[in-house]
């Protein structure tokens, strides 16, 4: 475990030296990649560092036991050991969770698409709930949202909409929204006062990472054709 710890904690000094470079700092793809890679070590490494902190100021309160100090201070000193110990027991803990894998995707930008369900003009309402508080959500975490497709209803739902959340961790906090989302209420297109149940689809997509695709000449066939007919189509 120490041995990853080491190497987690190198390829982040690591990461920030590159960050900092012209070539990097001027290639937005890179400085995006690279941001990801950092943002996902950087738990990981506080932990550790504040564990190594706690280690070196134990072993430095442990040497004053060998001083010669009265009794009163000996007590002191070894509530501070104990206080220690704890602390680096609970932070042994938080980095074994830290260290459990996570999905490679966890980082990245998301796509969500909403659609209404069941409930007609109601389902439309419930959607558009949704949105709205995935809206205020990512706005709490200082994510920026942009809508790529919306068809609403008449009566300002939505049918389906469609946005991408942009921010670190976006996926890891909204993945498991994915699914069916059920609602159970009086409507406000029902004037009978029951209770309608209405339901919304949710599909959490992590966005695709940029490549470069090259396609080679001789993988490629192009045929040519002519109309048979004359006229100004017959080219």
């Amino acid at each position: 475990m120490w041995d990853k710890l080491k190497k987690a904690e190198d390829r982040f000094v690591e990461i920030e030296e590159e960050i900092s470079r012209p070539d990097v700092s001027t290639n937005p793809d890179m400085l995006q990649k690279l941001g990801r890679e950092r943002a996902g070590l950087e738990d990981l490494v506080n932990l550790y560092r504040e564990y190594k902190k706690a280690e070196a100021s134990l072993e430095e309160t442990k040497g004053m036991l060998d001083d010669d100090v009265d009794d009163e201070m000996r007590d002191m000193v070894r509530q501070e050991i104990e206080k220690l110990e704890t602390k680096m027991e609970t932070l042994t803990e938080s980095i074994k969770e830290a260290l459990i894998p996570v999905d490679e995707n966890d980082e990245k930008n998301i796509i969500i698409e909403i659609r209404g369900g069941a409930g007609g003009d109601e389902a439309a309402l419930f959607a558009a709930d949704l949105f709205r508080m995935y809206s205020r959500y990512a706005q709490e975490r200082r994510w920026s949202i942009e809508i790529i497709n919306a068809n609403e209803s008449g009566i300002g739902g939505y049918k389906e909409i469609v946005f991408g959340v942009n921010g670190s961790g976006a996926y890891s906090r909204l993945k498991y929204e994915s699914g069916v989302h059920r609602v159970q209420r009086v409507p406000v297109t029902e004037s009978g006062g029951r209770i309608h149940t209405s339901t919304a689809t949710v599909a959490v997509l992590p966005e695709a990472d940029e490549v470069d695709v090259e396609i080679n000449d001789d993988d490629l066939r192009i045929d040519i054709f002519h109309s048979g007919g004359a006229g100004g189509q017959n080219v």
